[in-house]
């Protein structure tokens, strides 16, 4: 398990903080491989003062949820802008009364966390024929951290099963940016039961912008609008969303460019060693038998990489910025396998 100097768990990728404190004398700047976002991001575009002084305008917020339909929504009135979807797994976990939650995983740490303390007794299913009676499901397609993709068929029979006893299907797809171009559910939430996320940060490389969407039904999306309240969203996340959801060079451009760096990151992993066993073109999953043992070592190199406590051989590393990052991982994946087998 990834540890801060107190004992504490580091259970989400981006913590520089506490990697700095678990590798003091590694080299600055840190390279930061631990997080599945573009390390390319979209050029900010000049954005009025006035955005930053004043209070989003409605017609602002309304152009937003039209510049979300672009994720397939049926229509601008499915869509609820967020600042970042963390925000809203604690309000869909609240949906449902207090009752049997599935997780589809292993995944992602938060969707467990939140239904537990929304009052919900939480199972890990490995598949979706092992959810039994739940009422309320949580999957990531594609999933967090093995990149596992579930065709839509297999969804909408689950979002089927779920409805004939009042239950709700959760699907985050925060990876879809890159998943299979068929593969969303956004256009089925008039269904009524099913919830789709989506994140902007991470495709478009800007997570401190902190923008996410909800789409689903017009009940649902009414409700979380009323629990968001006004002004969720800030101006200048409204105003640089608008311009990048509309894009569409430079989305079709980086789908390319991050599927190449991806190819680029697996002949990387298998010449030092490791076996990559998954992931999406913002991340892959490789396995090493001293897999702690590599991530110590390539921290003191000054470049941090996500491990996992459930499953101590598996090491995920996100997408190099430039070059100069490409030869410093380089380097310290020899240096790392120069030092032990890893696989």
């Amino acid at each position: 398990m990834v540890t801060h100097t107190n004992g504490a768990p580091l259970i989400h990728g981006g913590n520089l903080d506490a990697a700095r404190r678990m590798f003091p004398d590694a080299p600055e700047p840190l390279i930061d491989l631990s997080t599945g976002i573009n390390p390319r991001a979209y050029p900010i575009p000049h954005v009025s003062a006035n955005v930053f002084a004043r209070l989003p305008q409605p017609a602002a917020m309304d152009r937003l949820r039209a510049a979300g339909a672009v994720y397939g929504a049926p229509g601008a009135v499915h869509v609820v802008a967020t600042p970042g979807t963390q925000i809203l797994l604690p309000m869909v976990a609240a949906l449902a009364p207090p009752g049997r939650v599935a997780v589809l995983g292993p995944t992602y740490g938060e969707y467990a966390r939140v239904a537990a303390l929304a009052g919900h007794a939480v199972i890990e299913a490995a598949d979706v024929g092992d959810i039994g009676n739940a009422g309320l499901v949580f999957l990531a397609n594609p999933n967090n951290p093995d990149g596992r993709t579930l065709a839509r068929e297999t969804l909408l029979t689950l979002a089927d099963r779920l409805r004939a006893r009042n239950g709700l299907l959760v699907v985050d797809e925060a990876f879809m940016d890159v998943g299979p171009p068929a593969g969303s559910l956004a256009g089925e939430v008039a269904r009524g039961n099913v919830i789709v996320l989506r994140s902007f940060g991470k495709f478009f490389g800007l997570a401190g912008l902190r923008l996410g969407f909800a789409i689903a039904g017009t009940e649902i999306a009414a409700r979380l609008d009323a629990l968001l309240g006004p002004w969720a969203v800030a101006g200048p996340a409204i105003a640089v969303a608008e311009t990048a959801l509309a894009d569409r060079p430079w989305i079709e451009a980086t789908r390319a460019r991050l599927a190449a760096d991806a190819g680029q990151l697996d002949r990387l992993l298998t010449s030092a060693g490791l076996a990559v066993v998954g992931g999406t073109s913002l991340f892959r999953l490789a396995r090493a038998t001293a897999a702690d043992a590599m991530f110590r070592r390539l921290g003191r190199a000054g470049i941090v990489v996500r491990r996992f406590p459930y499953e101590p051989t598996w090491l995920r590393f996100g997408l190099p910025a430039d070059e100069p990052q490409w030869e410093r991982l380089r380097a310290a994946l020899s240096s790392a396998g120069a030092n032990g087998p890893v696989r």
